[in-house]
């Protein structure tokens, strides 16, 4: 119950962000970032019928077919992350000031702040709906992946705004779609980059047992062989920090000059002495 409680209380946030971000940049501007709600500020620009009420009319009918061809799937966060949207982007709209119409500002901006929105739905397991749903009965229908099926759902929403806007506004939605993403990424996998280190070296018992004394890091040998020369070598695997690459590499270099160092980034470590999983 806990659990759900902060599940609710993150997808109503990020929900209100999300919002924010259609009112406040992108509905003003024209501008329909792919999905659901960008549909809806295009019938809204044709029709001036209200985008929160749009959003949900549109959602329902792909809710209801997911549930019939894929089964219930979403559930209540989904319903709830639906429903919140809709009412916090009509009861946003007449009160919330527009900050700008330059496009760039509110590409950019618009894109930031809905991605964070939908990266806290998403980490509260939640979803607004749109998209998701509609990449998943693409996927189903079509046998494209889902990042395919979100590629052309969104796709095919920047080509009608191409259509009944502009061939720029349209241009500024892609950039907008990807902006979006690359936020939504960043708040999943969290700014925590770590480094993957690769050792190989004619003496890696010596450079586990140092790494682990003097970075105190857990290191796994993993069995290789040469491919040139066929000997059996011991490849050292562990992960760091960022501040702990210049240390290891000092660990390593006083052992053993010419050993082989491959060090590269890693998004997200979950475990012992890292980040806990949840």
């Amino acid at each position: 119950m806990k659990r759900l409680l902060f599940d609710i209380l993150g997808i109503t946030v990020g929900s209100a962000l999300a919002a924010l971000s259609l009112v406040i940049f992108l509905i003003p501007n024209r501008i329909a970032a792919g999905g659901i709600s960008g549909l809806a500020t295009i019938i809204y620009y044709l029709t001036e019928f209200p985008v929160g009420i749009l959003t949900l009319v549109l959602n329902i009918p792909l809710f209801i077919a997911v549930i019939k061809v894929l089964g219930l799937s979403f559930g209540i966060r989904t319903i709830y992350g639906m429903i919140t949207f809709a009412v916090f982007i009509d009861l946003f709209q007449p009160v919330v000031p527009v900050l700008t119409h330059d496009l760039l500002l509110a590409t950019i901006y618009g894109g930031i702040v809905g991605g964070l929105g939908l990266g806290i739905v998403f980490n509260s397991r939640g979803t607004t709906g749109g998209t998701d749903m509609a990449a998943k009965l693409i996927n189903h229908y079509t046998g494209l992946s889902v990042g395919e099926s979100i590629f052309l759902a969104d796709g095919i929403v920047v080509l009608l705004a191409g259509i009944f806007f502009n061939a720029e506004v349209a241009l500024y939605a892609a950039i907008a779609i990807f902006i979006h993403s690359k936020v939504i990424d960043l708040v999943q996998e969290g700014l925590r980059f770590s480094k993957a280190v690769f050792i190989i070296s004619t003496n890696p018992e010596a450079i586990k047992d140092e790494v682990m004394s003097e970075l105190d890091r857990g290191v796994t040998i993993l069995n290789g062989y040469g491919g040139y020369t066929g000997d059996e070598k011991d490849v050292l695997f562990c992960i760091i920090s960022r501040t702990e690459v210049a240390k290891l590499k000092r660990v390593v270099s006083k052992i053993d000059r010419k050993a082989f160092v491959i060090i590269t980034n890693v998004h997200e470590v979950l475990g012992e002495g890292f980040k806990e999983i949840s």
